[in-house]
């Protein structure tokens, strides 16, 4: 639902209350990440890691916000998406997601081994 916590104001991309940019590409990567969760190994997640997507339409306060992933590729441990995100009237964007299957632990090793450099 977009409400005031998600518009283009609230996240400075911009200053209309209207559903924002960065909000949608939220909502992409959490559609797509909660579609193949289920079929990853234990201590596996994945990480988005490459965006391409238009955002064709606003989409004021008040109204509910879908999307749609379809997971169009699979190469090894990386994982293609194609995105649309719908409004109550129709398309207000798509694009495609990558994402990568990591090793959770190994991950944030790796991660919070800059803290030490």
């Amino acid at each position: 639902m977009v409400d005031n916590t998600n518009t283009a104001e609230a996240l400075k991309s911009g200053t209309l209350p209207v559903f924002a940019t960065p909000s949608m590409i939220a909502l992409i990567e959490e559609t797509a990440l909660l579609s193949v969760a289920d079929y990853l190994k234990d201590g596996e997640a994945t990480v988005g890691t490459k965006l391409d997507v238009s955002h064709v339409a606003a989409t004021p306060i008040g109204m509910k916000v879908t999307c749609e992933t379809e997971l169009i590729e699979v190469d090894r441990r990386r994982l293609v998406f194609n995105a649309k995100v719908y409004d109550e009237v129709g398309l207000v964007g798509e694009g495609t997601h990558e994402r990568f299957v990591i090793d959770s632990e190994k991950f944030l090793a790796k991660a919070n081994n800059k803290i030490s450099k």
